[in-house]
């Protein structure tokens, strides 16, 4: 049974533009306060895109996000979650970052994410951009690698930008692989699309055993057989799910800071997040909102939507574990 004390702020009692804005209207909990222990599934906020190599924005993300979930409710009237009843949710907070010192923030986000991993909570983030999923990996999969579910345009497999840089949103999954936190052969890529500066962004990835399906294949696939794919692909073991909201089409999610056209739909989005229910999932994040590119607030709007259906089939995925 859950604590009570982890229940959202209902808009039938406080309406959903006042108060504090948390995700999801949750109780903020520090790492330090004693109602830790009780927490089960941490909502986190990384507010950096110093891996960015163009459009810069989505340090601004976990801010808006926070605003736009206010309007999330209990239950997932498709399937019949209700993430709050099964597990004790809260607000971590903020990582702490360091604006102008990329190595420095991946390890102070890394340190945050091991106390968190040290506490038994399951880790769901908010970025920030693509690069941050890494210093996440660093802490939750230093014991074994885990597989992953990548929702994105770009595979971010890429190996360097700028000469010798090997830190950008571009090569988050690439070091990841390199050490050990990911086993490629269970990594799953969907809504790959756009060009590309030459082939090896790809064949790296498919040499490593990566299974990636574009967009082309997504559409000939249909949702349902991609789902079936994607747990053909990772299995039973323990996985992670990452959400680029650049997956989209920009039509609905144009505030990113690589937009590509010819994406997913948030319909297809959802069913595709949906589909994870029955995985072992252990941690994700969604990530690349970036506010100063949608003055409409439409893009943190659905990414606000996302991470509720993420959070609903972790919290089935950790309740089924605790059977």
């Amino acid at each position: 049974m859950t604590d009570s004390r982890f229940s959202p702020v209902t808009g039938t009692v406080l309406p959903r533009y006042a108060g504090i804005a948390t995700f999801m209207r949750l109780p903020y909990v520090a790492l330090n306060d004693a109602d830790i222990e009780a927490v089960d599934i941490g909502l986190v906020g990384i507010p950096w895109d110093g891996g960015t190599t163009n459009r810069p924005g989505a340090r601004h993300g976990p801010r808006q996000v926070r605003d736009a979930s206010t309007m999330t409710r209990n239950i997932n009237r498709a399937s019949g979650i209700n993430p709050f009843a099964c597990c004790n949710c809260a607000d971590l907070g903020d990582t702490p970052v360091n604006p102008v010192d990329l190595l420095d923030t991946l390890a102070r986000v890394t340190a945050m994410y091991e106390a968190i991993h040290q506490h038994g909570i399951v880790p769901l983030s908010v970025g920030g951009d693509h690069l941050v999923s890494l210093p996440v990996l660093r802490a939750i999969a230093k014991d074994g690698p885990v597989g992953m579910v990548h929702f994105d345009a770009h595979t971010d497999t890429w190996d360097r930008y700028f000469g010798d840089s090997l830190y950008t949103h571009g090569t988050p999954f690439r070091r990841a692989i390199e050490e050990g936190l990911l086993d490629p052969k269970r990594v799953v890529q969907i809504g790959i699309r756009g060009a590309q500066y030459n082939d090896a962004e790809n064949d790296w990835g498919e040499r490593q055993g990566i299974r990636v399906i574009d967009i082309d294949e997504f559409h000939a696939l249909g949702v349902p057989a991609v789902i079936s794919e994607i747990h053909r692909v990772v299995g039973d073991a323990p996985a992670y799910v990452t959400f680029d909201v650049d997956a989209l089409d920009p039509v609905y999610a144009p505030g990113t800071g690589t937009p590509e056209i010819g994406g997913l739909t948030t319909w297809e989005a959802q069913n595709l997040i949906r589909g994870l229910r029955g995985l072992n999932l252990i941690g994700g994040d969604l990530v690349e909102v970036s506010p100063p590119f949608d003055p409409s607030g439409n893009t943190a709007f659905v990414g606000a939507t996302l991470l509720y259906e993420l959070l609903c089939v972790i919290a089935d995925s950790l309740r089924s574990r605790r059977g």
